[in-house]
């Protein structure tokens, strides 16, 4: 994919560049995933050979934007083909920044410089992190001020193009203090049948007080392979979601870690997938409470067909001093076929008093009941269960307390069943 070191333009800030000759250095240094390591515990290694992707250049750009379709009004609008910025329109008020990474990194390099790829990536993909650092050339930034809430969702759109093309997406989300944002992160492919890989990461700041609220809707098509990293901070009574949508892609590897870090601060991380055909889908998780008093909720349902497979491996992990924690994680499983394969493993370590914390998962297929309940209405079979499958995903949905945003969440949903059911 890669044989040489990236080189980063000239244009681009000193601090960059040496960003990226260090994680060239590190990706090289590091070694590749291996079956025995516990990070990488029931997945399949063998999909990490990537070295048939390249970058490629872009077409089709006009209809691209076309079909550049979301939310009826979004605050601002971007759209990128092969990590290359081909359209942007905003009502954004002046005082926010919201602009393509390469340009932020100019105009305002001290800034992106404060908040760029600051924690550790801890779940298995630190090789993979470095290559995107190394590599990335474009992505999101956006920063909105102390005191000031942005009305409406920002919307973002990343297609891949071209056969074997690799993309590195990075959205680096910034809150001040009460401040206020939603953004949206669409993942899609150009055509059906072309292989291309994705290799993402997600920077969420939250700043004291602030909300911060983030939806990623991956749908790639089924020959696309993935690795999405999140890294989300959470300071003194701010609020962040973090949302996952994966309907698409053959294989695909979420790593989610939110960070705790002040007084009643709150992280809601949230995540639907429905797998169908030989999809895998590997959820790696950990909330992280470093200071007291401080909340997380984690909820993630899956929804497996025929010979799909998911992992889910959780970690609550309360510091010393995060006394009074309040933690959850729950990961459901719904089998809709004998031949899916769903493994979960949920963990807790506590090192702190007076704290909340409950972890599980459980995995059950649709019970005959329901199915005569919904066939004795004149509902057919097929039918039945993609209702029961839909009404299990919604849930997770309606918590992003966004109304636009989750009929958008639910159109996805929907195309999934629909292809699916034929």
């Amino acid at each position: 994919m890669l044989t040489t070191t990236p080189v980063t333009p000239t244009y681009l800030p000193e601090w960059f560049a040496a960003r990226q000759q260090a994680a060239w250095q590190r990706f090289l240094t590091l070694s590749t995933p291996k079956r025995g390591d516990e990070t990488w515990r029931f997945s399949s290694i063998k999909q990490l050979d990537f070295s048939a992707f390249r970058r490629n250049p872009i077409n089709g750009v006009n209809d691209l934007i076309a079909r550049s379709v979301g939310l009826e009004a979004p605050a601002a609008k971007l759209v990128f083909v092969n990590d290359e910025l081909v359209h942007v329109e905003s009502n954004l008020p002046a005082a926010v920044i919201c602009l393509p990474l390469s340009e932020a990194l100019v105009s305002h390099s001290d800034l992106v410089q404060a908040h760029f790829m600051k924690q550790e990536t801890r779940l298995g993909s630190a090789k993979f992190a470095a290559l995107h650092e190394a590599s990335l050339s474009n992505g999101v930034f956006v920063y909105v001020p102390d005191k000031l809430e942005v009305a409406g969702t920002i919307e973002v759109h990343h297609w891949i193009s071209g056969e074997n093309s690799v993309i590195f997406p990075h959205t680096l989300i910034v809150t001040g203090t009460s401040a206020k944002v939603r953004v949206v992160d669409i993942f899609r492919s150009a055509d059906d049948v072309l292989p291309g890989l994705a290799i993402a990461f997600n920077d969420l700041s939250a700043g004291q007080n602030s909300k911060l609220d983030y939806v990623a809707i991956q749908d790639f098509n089924e020959m696309t392979r993935v690795i999405q990293i999140n890294e989300t901070s959470v300071f003194r009574d701010a609020s962040a979601i973090g949302f996952i949508l994966n309907t698409g892609g053959s294989w695909v590897r979420n790593e989610s870690l939110s960070r705790l870090e002040g007084p009643g601060s709150r992280s809601d991380m949230l995540s639907v997938a429905i797998p169908a055909h030989d999809q895998e889908y590997d959820q790696r998780t950990f909330q992280h409470h470093v200071s007291e008093g401080a909340y997380s909720d984690l909820l993630y349902k899956n929804s497996l067909y025929d010979d799909a497979r998911t992992i889910f491996s959780g970690l609550i992990f309360v510091d010393e001093n995060a006394h009074h924690t309040d933690a959850y994680q729950t990961c459901r499983n719904l089998l809709m076929s004998d031949t899916c394969e769903a493994n979960s493993m949920p963990g807790l370590e506590i090192n702190a008093d007076q704290v909340k914390c409950s972890h599980g998962s459980t995995s059950s297929q649709i019970s005959d009941e329901e199915i005569f309940y919904l066939r004795a209405r004149g509902i057919d079979p097929i039918n039945s269960r993609q209702l029961i499958a839909r009404g299990f995903s919604v849930d997770v949905v309606e918590r992003l307390k966004c109304d636009e945003v989750e009929a958008l969440v639910l159109e996805f949903i929907d195309d999934k069943f629909r292809r699916i059911a034929t």
